[in-house]
């Protein structure tokens, strides 16, 4: 990253940062997707238990994703300041304890996964695709939480074209290993929908082997000596990291806890209605990799200058930041809406799916403009580590607003299942007016 001094200049550099990060987190969330293409294709049985399994992974992973970068407005912060030396150590405490919530995400799995799924009126053999999809995919994760520690240093740093590509190579991966455990190629056993965790969990690690060799071997990442020279553990630091983590995961969680809890609710629906539901969802979390990468932007870019005292450039950073996603999500939303028929069925090939999931993926669409909203706040104020306030501001958009709404639809109105969609759109909305509110407050007092 550089100071820059125009406008057109600012432009380049946002645009520097954020396409990577974009087309990384697409690859990175291009796991699930294949995912559930490819279960789409097997059958609906398939599809749903997979997609299930998926919606019941994403929220508690991406949570724990959000604790994890924290490290990068921290360390960006840092290099802002030209205080180098910290970079290293900070990176070094980030590895340990990602490792630490790597264990508590499994070990929590292990025990709460078999408790939920029986309780989930569920058809038999939904309910084993599901169970075996998240057990096998469960031994990628340790490995996945450290590669995100090494993608936050190499982002704060400014190099998002690498972990872009770092990224993009590992999805024909997940593809291949997907084709050979789903589908059984090449004498390996046809594991079915169950298959695509075992490709996913392979596809983490080696993820993983790829970035810890690039930032052992690679300038400027080398000097920091980062898996040959490992500090004493500090729970002091550990600590500090937290304060800024815990309340950014707790937004994620928040965020996307919601859309798991309507999935459950979505399971009183039947079978069809659970696919279609999670195929929307998948879908709409693709196209929420554009506010998403902005928002990852904009933490890096602000947090940068805020720790160069620049407070002035931050601000239009962030400008920048929410016109690019409201334009692109605009087209993207459009263009959706036009091919909702041929999108559904890339995803699937089942008639009863089908009939109902072009309906769903308009409210998908519609929930994107609503990200394109909040997103982007979100990502300012992370760059200015003020997370507190947006967690107990994403409580109430979506768990007091946004679900009980969705629900009063759901159960009320003629809407039925459709009303939960509602429900969350508007909750997200709310959450947008409510962080404008709150960066306004920020920059005032800067």
């Amino acid at each position: 990253m550089r100071h820059t001094l125009s406008y057109g200049d600012k432009w380049r550099e946002f645009a520097n940062v954020a396409l990577p990060i974009f087309v990384a987190q697409v690859a990175i969330i291009a796991t699930s997707f294949f995912n559930t293409v490819m279960a789409g294709h097997l059958g609906e049985e398939d599809l749903a238990g997979v997609a299930l399994g998926v919606n019941l992974f994403l929220p508690f992973f991406t949570s724990f994703m959000g604790i994890i970068s924290a490290l990068t407005p921290i360390i960006a912060g840092y290099y802002g300041a030209g205080k180098y030396r910290d970079i290293g150590y900070q990176t070094g405490q980030g590895i340990y304890w990602a490792i630490l919530l790597s264990f508590l995400f499994v070990g929590a799995g292990y025990v709460f996964v078999p408790k939920i799924l029986p309780h989930l009126s569920l058809a038999p053999e939904v309910e084993t695709i599901t169970r075996d999809y998240l057990f096998f995919l469960s031994f990628g994760i340790p490995f996945f939480f450290v590669f995100a520690v090494l993608k936050n240093l190499i982002d704060s740093h400014g190099y998002t074209k690498l972990t872009m590509g770092i990224t993009i190579f590992t999805v024909p991966v997940n593809i291949g290993l997907n084709y050979v455990f789903m589908y059984g190629a090449y004498g390996f056993p046809k594991l079915g929908g169950a298959g695509a965790g075992v490709g996913s969990a392979a596809t983490f690690i080696i993820t993983f082997l790829v970035t810890a060799q690039l930032v052992m071997y690679m300038n400027p990442f080398a000097k920091y000596k980062i898996f040959m020279k490992l500090p004493l553990p500090s729970f002091r630091i550990w600590l500090r990291h937290l304060k800024v983590g815990l309340p950014i995961g707790g937004t994620i969680f928040c965020e996307n806890s919601i859309f798991g809890v309507v999935g459950i609710l979505m399971t009183a629906y039947g079978t069809s209605i659970i696919a279609a539901h999670q195929v929307n969802m998948n879908f709409t979390t693709l196209m929420y990799m554009v506010p998403f990468s902005v928002s990852m932007s904009l933490a890096i870019l602000v947090g940068y200058e805020i720790g160069a005292g620049r407070e002035k450039d931050a601000r239009v950073y962030i400008k920048i930041g929410r016109i690019f996603a409201a334009a692109f999500i605009g087209i993207l939303t459009v263009t959706a809406l036009q091919f909702r028929e041929e999108i559904a069925a890339v995803y699937t090939s089942s008639p009863n799916v089908l009939k109902i999931l072009p309906t769903f993926l308009i409210y998908g669409a519609f929930m994107q403009v609503a990200d394109s909203l909040n997103a982007p706040i979100q990502g300012a104020l992370r760059g200015y580590k003020d997370v507190n306030a947006t967690f107990l501001l994403a409580v109430l958009s979506y768990w007091a607003i946004g679900l009980p709404t969705g629900y009063v639809l759901a159960n009320h109105t003629d809407l039925e299942y459709y009303g939960y969609w509602v429900g969350l759109i508007t909750g997200v909305l709310c959450g947008a007016a409510l962080l404008s509110l709150r960066l306004k407050t920020v920059q005032k007092k800067k």
